[in-house]
Parts: C-alpha cells; structure tokens; sequence
C-alpha cells in the first residue's frame, strides 16, 4: 500500500527558560493511504505535540516526516502553511467557524486562501455541504446551528481542498453522545469514500471507530495495534 506519512525517529523538545522539556522521544510511524487511525493518551503523553507535527502546525527537533512524498522536516513557516492547506483538512472541537458567515461561505474559506475561482470555490462548498447532510442549512451561520451542524460545516470546510488527510481534534468533544455518534458516522463514510482519517481522542468509545489505534505515554508509542472492534453504530 501507498504510505501517505511516514514519521522516523522523531521527537520534540521544548525549551522553559534554559530547561528543556521532551515531549516526543524518537516516535517511528507510518500510515498508508485511505487509513483511519486513532491517537490516544493521557494528558501530557505527546498526542497533542504529534498533531501538531502531522498537522504542519510545528516542526520536529528531530528526525524526519515525509507526507505525501513532501519531506516537510525542515520546511519553513510559508512552506508548511502551503503544505498545510493542500494536504490536510483540519477538524477541531471548536469548530473554529467565523461567525459573520454562513456555512457556504465558511466552507469556502481554504479554496479562497488557495487563489480558487469563485464560481469553482461555490460549486465546491455547495457539493461538499450536500456530502455532510446540510444543504437546507446552506444559508445558516454558526449562531443559528445546533453544535452537531456546526461540526458538519466543520467537516465540510476540512473536506473542500480534497485534502491527503482529514486531521480531527477531539471532534466530538463538545458534542452531546446521540450527536457524537451522529458525527462519528459522518466520518466512517468520509473514510469509505477513500479519505485518510488521523482522529485525536482521549475518549475509548469514540477511538473505537477507527481501524488502528495508536497509544502515546511520556512521549513514546505504548502501543499501536489493529482495532479488533470498530464501532459501526
């Protein structure tokens, strides 16, 4: 199979004052194409410090990460933000919706970002807006939502730049169960219609929907096993 990430020896220090902090030690990962992976560990474990660095958000002290044939290791800021905008769709517990927008317009904001011609950018948040289940809501903005809408537009937005991989950062975290679910469906469909799913969670049950789930402690994989259970509720 393709690999779409191929992390090496990778690790992560942070400086306080003249003390340095490791928040990843030399961690080796690979995801192929069109998997669905699971990030989990308590807090301080590192998951947050390797979103960020398979996100293009930061770079590692050390080690390299190939995404997508882009050795991305040492790129600068600009490089990484234009990497970041083609390769990966960003899904957060927030929503990070801009409220002066409705959902087509906040769907349409990477493609602006990107120079995309605006009757291609409507075309495009239009087809990814019917994908995520809110076409009657086209013209809604993020105060007239309920949460579980907020999360689609979210989805949506993620999904605009057919990006390599859909990053989701504890999606459901501000989510009600019955929406939770809801919006754990939406994502087991995005993976069958061929997306690469990296979901960060400390929450077992919504881990649980991926296909691999890959376990952090004190900066280090603890495990990273095939998940013998997916929920498909």
């Amino acid at each position: 199979m393709e690999k779409i990430i191929q992390l090496k020896d990778i690790s992560k220090i942070y400086m306080v004052g003249t003390i340095e902090i490791p928040a990843l030690k030399t961690v080796t990962i690979d995801i192929q194409k069109n998997e669905y992976v699971a990030i989990m560990g308590p807090s301080g474990s590192g998951k947050s410090t390797l979103m960020n660095l398979i996100g293009c958000l930061d770079t590692p002290t050390n080690g390299t990460y190939i995404l997508n044939n882009h050795d991305v290791s040492t790129m600068t800021d600009d490089q990484l933000a234009g990497i970041r905008n083609k390769e990966i769709g960003f899904v957060f517990q927030t929503f990070n919706l801009l409220p002066r927008y409705d959902a087509l317009g906040n769907v349409q904001l990477p493609l602006i970002y990107a120079g995309v011609p605006k009757a291609e950018r409507i075309d495009r948040a239009k087809s990814v807006i019917e994908q995520v289940g809110l076409t009657d809501r086209i013209h809604h903005k993020p105060n007239e939502l309920s949460g579980g809408q907020r999360q689609r537009v979210a989805v949506a937005r993620a999904l605009v730049s057919k990006p390599s991989i859909i990053l989701a950062d504890e999606p459901t975290g501000n989510l009600d169960s019955k929406t939770s679910v809801d919006i754990m469906r939406l994502f087991s469909e995005i993976h069958r219609n061929g997306n690469t799913i990296i979901l960060v969670t400390h929450e077992e049950d919504i881990a649980h929907y991926a296909h691999r789930i890959i376990r952090l402690r004190d900066g280090l994989i603890e495990s990273d096993e095939t998940n013998p259970d997916i929920r498909k509720d």
